[in-house]
């Protein structure tokens, strides 16, 4: 997901490996939805019930990155770096909501297009006035709406992830200045508390399936890659060590609570960016012959990850009523609907991604968001 930059700037490694992941995200919803897939399938069944069932845990990975960049935008050194907290949100709604708002109208578009030719559950139904702010808003699971994209509950995830890292910090400078804690002292009372955090979600708030609507759920995969850019860190050796065999031990103790696949993910991704990243490995000079196209796809992946859903919507209504039926047409139209949505990514990455985040144009697509959809309802 689009991610605030670090001090470090870009690291090639991790834009490389958000793009494996946002490919196997898409490729998960290509193989669940629309008619394709299902007459697509007996092609190759393993590979696509695989995808089908287990492609979703690589939002574990966005997950651990989405932290792991957030502290080190945040609080790089264990102290608050932001002025202003509520400016913050505001800037990293409008980073989340310009290429998601974009999306989401086209997708209403599609929809609406697609609706008479395509019989399927997957086809959203026409909106309605208080869907459509609630999407906008980012409320739409927690107001109980019908989603109008597939994947659009994990954008109201990082918002809330990300207010609630900001709160949590903000809570530790609040908590330093009463307590009177030294300076030398003072970063270890955010990782204490951002530590609580991720301890809590793994043991409580992760086992319940009516908070996975909340960021509470979420908080032990997030809370994890904060704490591993933290622990990146550490001056002294023994230090690392320590955190490490700390953060092992307490992934490992929500597994043995109940064993979740999804933390099994995010707890290997934590440790293997710690491992990385205490060899110097995120430096742009320690991967020269890394891929471009790779880098470059993981740089695009939010755009991807919004865009790919109305994509599919288009080509499967195509293939469903022009093409003849059979297996190998379908997979064709699913490679097709593969290759056509990262040519969208790449335009909404840069007409609308890359933009400055600002008043004028989050409100302009707020707006183009409820014209269309206000439009295909009547």
């Amino acid at each position: 997901m689009p991610e605030p930059r670090t001090a470090s700037g870009r690291m090639p490694l991790l834009d490389a490996v958000k793009g494996l992941a946002c490919v196997m995200i898409v490729w998960h919803h290509l193989s669940r939805y629309g008619p394709m897939p299902v007459v697509a399938s007996p092609l190759a069944p393993g590979l696509f019930d695989w995808l089908s069932q287990n492609g979703r845990l690589a939002v574990q990975v966005f997950l651990v990155l989405a932290g792991f960049l957030a502290a080190g935008s945040l609080a790089p050194d264990g102290a608050m770096r932001v002025d202003r907290p509520w400016a913050r949100v505001f800037q990293r709604y409008g980073r989340l909501a310009m290429p998601y708002l974009a999306a989401l109208t086209f997708s209403v578009l599609v929809a609406a297009l697609v609706r008479p030719w395509l019989d399927d559950e997957a086809v959203p139904g026409a909106p309605g006035l208080m869907q459509l702010l609630a999407h906008g808003l980012l409320l739409q699971d927690l107001l109980g709406y019908e989603a109008l994209s597939t994947g659009v509950w994990y954008v109201a995830i990082d918002f809330q992830l990300f207010v609630l890292a900001l709160a949590a910090i903000a809570l530790s400078e609040l908590m330093q200045r009463r307590w009177s804690v030294r300076p030398e002292r003072s970063r270890w009372l955010v990782v204490a508390l951002v530590m609580a955090l991720v301890m809590a979600s793994l043991a409580v708030f992760n086992r319940e399936e009516v908070l996975d609507v909340t960021a509470f759920y979420f908080f032990g995969s997030y809370g994890l890659g904060m704490l591993v850019f933290w622990i990146g860190r550490a001056t002294r050796r023994s230090t690392w060590r320590f955190a490490m065999l700390l953060l092992a031990l307490m992934g490992g103790a929500a597994l043995a609570l109940e064993w979740r696949s999804r933390i099994a993910v995010a707890l290997v991704t934590a440790l293997a960016v710690a491992l990385v990243q205490h060899r110097d490995g995120l430096a742009p000079a320690a991967w020269p012959r890394i891929g471009a196209p790779l880098v470059r796809l993981g740089r695009i992946s939010y755009s991807l990850f919004l865009i790919h859903f109305p994509v599919l919507l288009l080509v499967s209504a195509v293939v469903s009523r022009f093409a003849p039926a059979g297996p190998w047409v379908d997979l064709l139209g699913l490679l097709a609907t593969f290759v056509l949505s990262i040519a969208a990514a790449a335009l909404l990455y840069r007409w609308v991604e890359s933009r400055p985040a600002t008043w004028r144009a989050v409100l302009g697509l707020f707006a183009a968001l409820l014209v269309c959809g206000a439009i295909v309802s009547v």
